[in-house]
């Protein structure tokens, strides 16, 4: 697992779709849901008539979290839901989480601090547990 300033990444010797799955059944086991999918792949084909590397984000939401954000600043919306990508490269697949302390480490609300510092280590595990 590496942390980059604004991501949790790992590289899998894996195949795409299996880790797909794994992904989804690990952010519910930290408590999230899937509320967006974006094909990257299959919209680069459709809009551009180009060929593309498989690529999903996903935007993964804690409704608990997401909501005591929410509540203390509406306009953190704009910032979630937390993305998670996956991509296949050199037949490997890479998935990568957003950080949401480097996302919001640095806004004035101290609800929003601490809210992000609890994302973290959640999406740190579901990274981790890819290995």
């Amino acid at each position: 697992m590496e942390l980059t300033d604004y991501g949790i990444t790992t590289k899998l010797k894996a195949p795409y779709e299996e880790t797909v799955e794994r992904v989804r059944a690990g952010l519910k086991e930290e408590g999230f849901g899937v509320l967006t999918e974006i094909n990257v792949r299959e919209t680069i084909k459709e809009k551009l008539g180009l060929d593309f590397k498989k690529y999903v984000i996903l935007g993964a939401c804690n409704p608990v979290m997401a909501h005591r954000a929410l509540s203390a600043d509406p306009l953190v919306g704009l910032l979630l839901p937390c993305n998670v990508i996956v991509y296949e490269e050199d037949g490997m697949s890479v998935v990568s989480a957003i950080d949401p302390i480097g996302m919001m480490g640095d806004l004035p609300n101290a609800t929003l601090k601490q809210v992000a510092n609890e994302v973290r280590p959640r999406l740190e595990r579901v990274i981790r547990k890819l290995g």
